[in-house]
Order: structure tokens, then C-alpha cells, then sequence
């Protein structure tokens, strides 16, 4: 059942706090409050929150697609553990899990950390997949191919019978989950996707680590992501310049390009770079004409994020005004689509949003060469 947060329930839990000392029994019922209960910690992400309870856990969905104010409680029960009866859930799964189906290549990551691709039965679009581990899995047989995502072959995930499918919604109006719902198979949405920070995305691996009863070695994953990424930002601040960086490219005489609170421009920031459309509003892309890019990006030190494009000969058989940008001339432009698994999905889709540390360590390599040294470039390759 989706449960709408209504604004006098977020007005009454402000009030219950701040008049906590004045609050009655009924009260601390009405507000859910379980002495038992604990939190799994979450300091990025703003999608999701973790309850654990004697026996069960519950993991709450906040924002399962953008522009909504619905939440998703999942049930968790442990083994000989049960739920309470007033209690209404959205779904309910046993843990650990023992197989799973997912739907998006930045799930894949987070199992294989967790050591848990052996739990994968099923996905769709297995082309998509560049990991060498899971694409072992697949070669051998043991992931099954289900179709598009928009309409998954329910036939075949009936024959699977996961414990669990993990799935994304651009909005609300998606049939396939209706579909697997009424076989009576569990489905979790994940909205790693919808985090604007580099870290809350990567802190989407402790959504998986509770589900497999890892949630210790989920924890350890991320803070050794998150110390390896403030690190490196940390190191990239203290150098005193800040090379000025363009993206994007056209498509159909329009420039595409990060907006100023997107995740491609908080990398920029943390590496002390300075993006000339960082002061623009939204996570999205944004749409330029040709002239507004070139009047402001033309002198830009770098050039990061090129569309498409893999080589300066594409740029230039495509448009010849690419050739007037500075980056172009002194060649540094910046690609993360060249590096792909072998079946040609993009590695850089699937792995950099759960390894951020990684990606902003190549953007720092980029722009200050001399804050890494040891560092090779791994998601980003110079354009040819």
C-alpha cells in the first residue's frame, strides 16, 4: 500500500521531539516509536532509511521516483522472526535472500562487493552488463535473459521464482511491476539513480547489505569508499588554481550539457575544478543553443564529457565549430565511454555510480595531474 506523508504527520513529529519531555504514552504509540528499534546508519543517501526491529527490518523508500511525495515500507523477517499485526507493508521477503533478479546495471556492483553474484538469477538486457564476473555467471548459464525492462517475460521470471526482484521507476505508472506483483513475487523499487551526491549514490550498497544479512560488511564497503573519496578531495582543495571545465556536445543542433546541481558537477567541484555552469539550477540536463555554449565555453581549460564522441575526428566530422574550442585545440577533452565490457555495455553506467571515489580520482588526474601521481586514469580516457 503507497502512504502518502501528509504534512500535519511531518508538523506532529517535529512537535513530538521538540516536546519530547511533555509527551504521553498514547502519544509515543501514535508516533511508532519501538524501544527495540535501531537504525542502520545512512549519512548521503536521502532515498531510503533502515529500521531494525526484534526479528524484522524495514526499509523505508522515500522517493522512489522524483516529483513524488509516496513512500515503500519492505518488510525484512529474519528467521524465526514474525511482523506485527497492525502493521501494513508494501512487501514482504524472508533474509537472507537467497536468489534475486535486478534490473539495472548499477545494482550489479553492490552484489559482486557484497559476494553475492551467485544470488543473481535473472536480468534484463544481459548485453548491458560489463562486469568480467557476472558476465562469467551469464556465459555459464546461471543468469537468465528476461527481455526489456519496460515488459519483462514474466513466463521466464515465473520459472525463476527469485526471492526478489529489485527494480527502478522513472514515474509511477509502471505495469510490469503490477504484473509481477500479482505472481506474488516480492518487488523492491531502488532509486539509486535519483541521489544527487556521488557518496549517496555509492550508500545505496547498504540497501543490499540488509537484504543478504551483510549490512557489517555493507558498512565497511561504503566507509572505505567514503575515506578514499574525501581524501582525494580533500588534496585536490589545496591546490590554489582552478581550471575552468566544459561538457557535453550537440544533438540535433542542441547542446546537452550536467546542470549546476547534477552529479557530473559536484565530481567537478570536488576536484577543485571550476564548471561554468555550476550556478545553474536542477539535477538534469541542461539544453543550450550552440551560441550561448560557445560565447561561455569557448576558453575552457577542459573539456570533460564529450557526449558520444570518441575521437576529435567524429567532433570535427559532426560540427566544425567544435574545432574553434580551446580544449579542442590544445587537446584536452575528456571521454567515459570508450571503456566497455564485451558485449559493448558502458562501464562507466554501471560501475561509477557505486565507486565515485574512483571517478573523482580521475578528474583530478585531469585537472591536477600533479595532486595523484600514482593514479592511472580508469573510467576517462583522453579523446584520440
Amino acid at each position: 500500500m503507497q502512504k502518502i506523508v501528509l504534512l500535519t504527520s511531518v508538523l506532529f513529529l517535529l512537535f513530538s521531539c521538540k516536546e519530547n519531555k511533555q509527551s504521553t504514552d498514547k502519544e509515543t504509540d501514535k508516533a511508532s516509536i519501538n524501544e527495540n528499534e535501531k537504525q542502520v546508519e545512512v549519512n548521503y543517501a536521502k532515498g531510503f532509511t533502515i529500521n531494525v526491529y526484534d526479528g524484522y527490518k524495514v526499509i523505508t523508500l522515500k522517493e522512489p521516483w522524483p516529483d513524488t511525495d509516496i513512500e515503500f515500507k519492505y518488510a525484512l523477517i529474519e528467521e524465526q522472526g514474525s511482523l506485527p499485526e497492525d502493521v501494513t507493508f508494501d512487501a514482504v521477503v524472508e533474509v537472507p535472500i537467497k536468489n534475486i533478479v535486478v534490473t539495472s546495471t548499477t545494482h550489479i556492483p553492490s552484489l559482486e562487493m557484497l559476494g553475492e553474484t551467485n544470488s543473481l538469477v535473472g536480468f534484463p538486457n544481459l548485453s548491458y552488463i560489463s562486469s568480467e564476473e557476472t558476465r562469467t555467471q551469464i556465459d555459464k548459464g546461471k543468469i537468465q535473459e528476461l527481455g526489456k525492462n519496460e515488459s519483462i517475460n514474466t513466463e521466464v521470471l515465473i520459472d525463476l521464482n527469485p526471492d526478489l526482484v529489485v527494480t527502478f521507476a522513472v514515474e509511477g505508472n509502471n505495469k510490469t511491476v503490477s504484473t509481477i506483483q500479482k505472481t506474488g513475487i516480492p518487488v523492491f523499487y531502488n532509486s539509486d539513480w535519483t541521489e544527487k551526491s556521488p557518496l549517496g549514490k555509492a550508500e545505496w550498497i547498504k540497501f543490499f547489505g540488509v537484504l543478504f544479512n551483510k549490512e557489517q560488511k555493507a558498512d565497511s564497503i561504503f566507509r572505505e569508499i567514503e575515506t578514499e573519496y574525501l581524501s582525494a578531495k580533500k588534496k585536490a582543495a589545496a591546490v590554489s588554481v582552478s581550471p575552468t571545465v566544459l561538457s557535453g556536445a550537440m544533438y540535433k543542433d542542441v547542446w546537452y550539457l550536467p546542470n549546476g546541481e547534477s552529479w557530473a558537477a559536484q565530481f567537478i567541484k570536488d576536484a577543485n575544478g571550476t564548471y561554468l555552469w555550476e550556478d545553474t539550477k536542477g539535477t538534469g540536463s541542461l539544453s543550450l543553443n550552440l551560441e550561448a555554449v560557445l560565447e561561455k565555453g569557448k576558453s575552457a581549460d577542459f573539456w570533460i564529457g564529450p557526449g558520444q564522441f570518441s575521437s576529435k575526428q567524429q567532433l570535427k566530422d559532426a560540427h566544425s565549430v567544435y574545432t574553434e574550442f580551446l580544449a579542442y585545440q590544445n587537446n584536452d577533452i575528456y571521454t567515459n565511454t570508450t571503456l566497455v565490457g564485451e558485449t559493448g555495455g558502458v562501464v562507466y553506467y554501471e560501475l561509477a555510480p557505486n565507486r565515485p571515489d574512483i571517478v573523482l580520482k580521475d578528474i583530478i588526474k585531469i585537472l591536477h595531474p600533479e595532486v595523484l601521481p600514482e593514479h592511472e586514469l580508469y573510467f576517462f580516457s583522453k579523446l584520440k
